[in-house]
């Protein structure tokens, strides 16, 4: 009985996601809501086999890699539980992803080696083929005029005049990794490109963005993440669990950097007093959040707080106008405040072997490759 109510619990978010990632990608590639537009059979027919398929399958491929290799090495582990994420009056995704949970403790370094590697390399696979395809296959501008009727009458130059002078327009626009820019370079016709602003709207192009977006993230090699797991295995317990922290608070400093200046310190402290006060206290106490892990020692956390964020500072003090992305905040808090940025121990810490070691420097090379500074802005 139980077991059927777990099955049910697995099936109902995976439906759930479904349709909400189709609902998503009728508002992407048709620029309808079924909120505002009402139910648009069309829309949602080409939401569900443009974006859909793609992103839910990408998706699917990764957590099914972990699952198999997970079972195949007699590791208890559940089905994926799917995460829809829809509200329909705000940009979504239409999922905040999938993950399984691993019932066993893994006991050796091969096993967490398999079983991390296993789900981002088959579904970067995935991820790739799916953005090669959108940018091999580009339709013609008539794909946006659909969309933005306006546009339609300055042809295929939209983009020089459909902007001007309008500051209306809440631009969405995907920010390049190594690999997709060299893709878009390398497969795209650049006479059927579109404006920037536009080309979320293209679902292949979307999906395999996003595929190689998470899959960046779950290749981090921080803590539990699984590019956590590969390196761990790599070099071992004790040089990661010394790794770690330090490339966990690199991350924190680059996605809080800019967040707040000197300069616009001082102005708005100057101007608004004590509410600027309390805000960049809840800044300071949000970084601390992060950090509240990294050693059982408070004093030493609120020291590292301290520190990082008066290190912005001077940043963006001696180079006026750099900034990092702090839509990474939230993720930061996420692997610092409930993941954690070490990793358990295991009982047995034989080395790997070569083509293991090959193929785990290759994931995080993948890593480098696919992660965005800037991903959305």
């Amino acid at each position: 009985m139980k077991k059927n109510k777990t099955l049910l619990i697995h099936l109902g978010l995976f439906i759930a996601t479904v349709i909400a990632t189709t609902l998503t990608g009728m508002e992407w590639v048709a620029g309808k809501s079924i909120l505002v537009d009402g139910l648009d059979l069309d829309g949602l027919l080409k939401g569900f086999q443009w974006y859909t398929l793609p992103f839910l399958g990408f998706l699917t491929v990764h957590e099914f890699g972990h699952y198999f290799v997970a079972r195949a090495k007699k590791i208890n582990v559940t089905l994926p539980y799917y995460i829809p994420f829809w509200f329909g009056i705000i940009s979504s995704f239409g999922t905040m992803g999938a993950f399984i949970r691993i019932k066993d403790q893994i006991k050796d370094r091969l096993g967490y080696f398999d079983v991390g590697i296993a789900g981002p390399l088959v579904g970067f696979v995935v991820a790739l083929g799916v953005l090669i395809y959108g940018y091999a296959n580009l339709p013609g501008h008539e794909f946006v005029f659909d969309i933005h009727p306006e546009y339609a009458q300055y042809g295929a130059e939209y983009g020089q005049y459909a902007y001007e002078g309008r500051d209306d327009i809440l631009a969405f626009r995907l920010g390049d990794s190594l690999l997709s820019g060299w893709i878009a370079d390398y497969f795209a016709d650049s006479s059927l490109l579109p404006h920037p602003n536009e080309l979320a709207h293209y679902p292949f192009i979307l999906a395999g963005f996003l595929g190689l977006f998470f899959t960046a993230l779950n290749l981090m090699p921080i803590g539990q993440l699984d590019g956590g797991h590969i390196l761990f295995a790599l070099i071992g317990e004790k040089r990661f669990n010394q790794v770690s922290p330090v490339l966990f608070t690199i991350f924190v400093f680059y996605a809080g950097l800019g967040f707040y200046t000197i300069d616009e310190l001082n102005q708005s402290i100057f101007e608004e007093g004590y509410e600027a006060v309390l805000y960049f206290g809840l800044y300071i106490y949000f970084i601390q959040l992060c950090f509240s892990k990294i050693s059982k020692n408070r004093q030493t956390n609120w020291i590292l707080t301290l520190v990082v964020v008066l290190v912005q500072l001077l940043t963006t003090k001696v180079f006026p106008g750099v900034e990092g992305y702090s839509g990474f905040l939230a993720f930061a808090f996420l692997l610092g405040r409930i993941l954690g940025v070490y990793h358990p121990p295991v009982q047995n810490n034989q080395p790997l072997g070569l083509g293991r070691i090959i193929l785990g420097w290759l994931s995080l090379l993948i890593f480098v490759l696919c992660f965005s500074p800037y991903p959305f802005f």
